[in-house]
């Protein structure tokens, strides 16, 4: 059992307290967000259809929910695992103009994620997309939309410390950029994971760039599947990959925190790049593949940004199963309850 119990563990909030702080921050957050990125909110699918390409495929060997539907011959849906490339498919059906987006709320199930103080069966996220330029598929361009992200963050924790005294902000007012490169060349004896956590408690909040590619040392800092985001694209410093992950420094667990993935998404080329570099060229032939290969959808940046995730830090919750309800394990549920981490 995956479970960090931190010493002398007690929430600052009750059961009562943290409900209605999760609908303050979820309110509050998301018209931050809308506002700095200038996006619409829209509805999202809790499933698509097999087969399509359009489901997230995350790390390329999660299995998805599916389920056969009666009225169409028993064809297979799937639950989405994100709405990555979904998002796509919206703004081009809804003839969004360059620079503006939408958001949504993205409620995933994933049943192959391992339960920890942090990830559950159950995803709960703010998926966000914005149409861009080709001119804007740069480094530049991506710290100005992560800064944006950044400072919504910012100001809601402000906010949430305002209406609960108890709460007191630990962000730095900026985050610090880093490639994984960089972290890999400064930090060659430890693991990813290490390194983030030295990052992250140097610098409280970081972005690391560039993930899902392979790096000089042959590894690779974290998966991310070859047909969303671009982490294979050449940059001016040398490095490789237009997106990365915001991660916090979380002192109630000790341990790098992360809030979101995102990034610059896949054009036609650097997907026929990144598929080939998988061995994923099957893809091609997916309806979704076609649609970018064809010129039918537009280049974009986007990400999601965890709900749960967002509202544990903010709370200082030492669990994910104190903001949303999941099922966990017998021995979990016990261990959590014996030092006063309550389970919803």
């Amino acid at each position: 059992m995956n479970l960090f119990i931190p010493k002398n563990y007690k929430s600052i909030l009750d059961v009562h307290q943290t409900e209605q702080a999760i609908k303050q921050i979820k309110d509050f957050f998301q018209l931050n967000l809308a506002s700095e990125l200038r996006l619409r909110r829209v509805t999202a699918p809790l499933f698509v259809k097999r087969g399509t390409g359009v489901n997230d495929d995350l790390n390329g060997i999660e299995r998805p929910v599916s389920f056969p539907m009666k009225d169409l011959n028993d064809s297979v849906a799937e639950i989405v695992q994100s709405l990555a490339k979904w998002k796509r498919l919206a703004l081009a059906d809804l003839q969004i103009k360059e620079g503006f987006g939408i958001y949504t709320d993205m409620n995933a199930i994933r049943p192959d994620e391992e339960l920890t103080n942090m990830h559950s069966l159950y995803v709960d996220q703010w998926d966000w997309e914005r149409v861009i330029n080709n001119d804007d598929r740069n480094l530049d361009f991506l710290k100005y939309i992560v800064r944006k992200i950044y400072a919504a963050i910012v100001r809601t924790e402000f906010h949430i410390s305002e209406n609960y005294l108890d709460i007191i902000p630990e962000l730095p007012e900026h985050i610090t950029f880093i490639h994984a490169e960089e972290l890999a060349a400064k930090y060659p004896e430890l693991t990813p994971f290490e390194r983030e956590n030295e990052a992250a408690k140097k610098y409280g909040a970081i972005f690391v760039i560039g993930i899902g590619g392979k790096m000089p040392n042959g590894q690779v800092h974290d998966g991310r599947a070859p047909d969303y985001d671009d982490w294979s694209t050449p940059t001016e410093n040398g490095y490789k990959g237009l997106n990365g992950d915001i991660i916090v420094w979380n002192k109630v667990l000790n341990r790098s925190f992360e809030l979101s993935s995102m990034g610059v998404r896949v054009n036609k080329q650097v997907l026929l790049d990144q598929l080939k570099l998988r061995g994923a060229e099957e893809r091609k032939n997916l309806m979704w593949h076609k649609m970018l290969l064809n010129d039918e959808l537009p280049l974009t940046v986007g990400g999601g940004i965890g709900q749960s995730r967002l509202c544990m830090y903010f709370l200082h919750k030492a669990h994910i199963g104190e903001i949303q309800s999941s099922i966990w394990p017998d021995e979990m549920v016990q261990k959590c309850k014996v030092n006063g981490i309550h389970l919803l």
